[in-house]
Parts: structure tokens; C-alpha cells; sequence
């Protein structure tokens, strides 16, 4: 279907604003999918990628900033998801020995079994998407969407 048919505009747009609205419409088709997908773990699509962060610290605790600059959506409110993910027990968060204004986010067991829970179902979920495409297409679309964020 095109972007034109599920808008249902009759209006002729040029290639770059519909090179646009199509990623807005995929990326807000992936993320429902996937929030349906976290939906029994009472998880956000922010919450889970602070897991996954954490998870990468191979058990080594993250700082609010560490987080902050590897999530995917820059503009979340970082301590706000740690605290949520706290209630949840899926997190830990202390005050850092050396600096006392700096705070040490760990992943529990309970956050790492939840991960580990959803990581065949993510993958299922991501791969959904790509068995619509050959394996010489993805690639190309990764090159062609890095190109297109890239500002010169």
C-alpha cells in the first residue's frame, strides 16, 4: 500500500516528503507491534532500550549520562524511567563511593530474566519485518537510511 492510499491524500507530494511521511508511518507501525509485544511486562518501548543499556554494561554500573546518550530517543526522561524500572525491581540505584552527585544504575537479576524472556520474542518481532525484505535489500536500506539522517 502507498503512503498516499494510507493517508488518503489526493494531493501529488514530491519524493522527499513522502520519503518522510513513510518513515513516519513505518516507524509508528514497528512501534505498535512492539508495544504490544511489551505489553505484559508493563514495559515501554524507553524502559525496555534503558534495560538493554544496562544489560551491556556486563555488570558494571551505567550513570544517568552513560544512559542518556545511548538511548534512542534523546529526549526521554531518563531518571524518570530508572525510577519506574526501581518500583519494578528490575534496577538498582545508588549514589556513587567516589562522586556523590553521580548515581549508579545496575540491571537486577529480575531485569536480566526479563530480558532474556523477551529476547526470542524481539527478535521474532524485528524479523517479522524483515522477511519482507532479501537479505542484499537490508542492507541497502541501512545504507540508504544512514545517508538520509546524515546531515552534510
Amino acid at each position: 500500500m502507498t503512503i498516499e492510499e494510507v493517508i488518503k491524500s489526493t494531493v501529488k507530494m514530491d519524493n522527499a516528503k513522502k520519503v518522510i511521511l513513510n518513515i513516519m508511518y513505518t516507524q509508528n507501525v514497528v512501534q505498535d507491534h512492539f508495544n504490544e509485544l511489551l505489553k505484559p511486562y508493563d514495559l515501554s518501548g524507553e524502559q525496555y532500550n534503558v534495560l538493554r543499556i544496562l544489560r551491556g554494561q556486563k555488570g558494571k554500573p551505567a550513570n544517568m549520562c552513560v544512559i542518556q546518550e545511548r538511548m534512542l530517543a534523546k529526549t526521554s526522561n531518563t531518571t524518570r524511567l530508572v525510577d519506574k524500572l526501581l518500583l519494578k525491581e528490575l534496577v538498582t540505584r545508588n549514589v556513587c563511593p567516589d562522586n556523590r552527585r553521580k548515581i549508579e544504575v545496575l540491571i537486577t537479576q529480575k531485569g536480566l530474566d526479563v530480558l532474556k524472556e523477551l529476547d526470542p520474542k524481539v527478535d521474532a518481532h524485528e524479523n517479522t519485518f524483515a522477511d519482507n525484505l532479501k537479505p542484499d535489500e537490508l542492507v541497502f536500506l541501512n545504507q540508504l537510511l544512514e545517508k538520509f539522517r546524515t546531515n552534510k
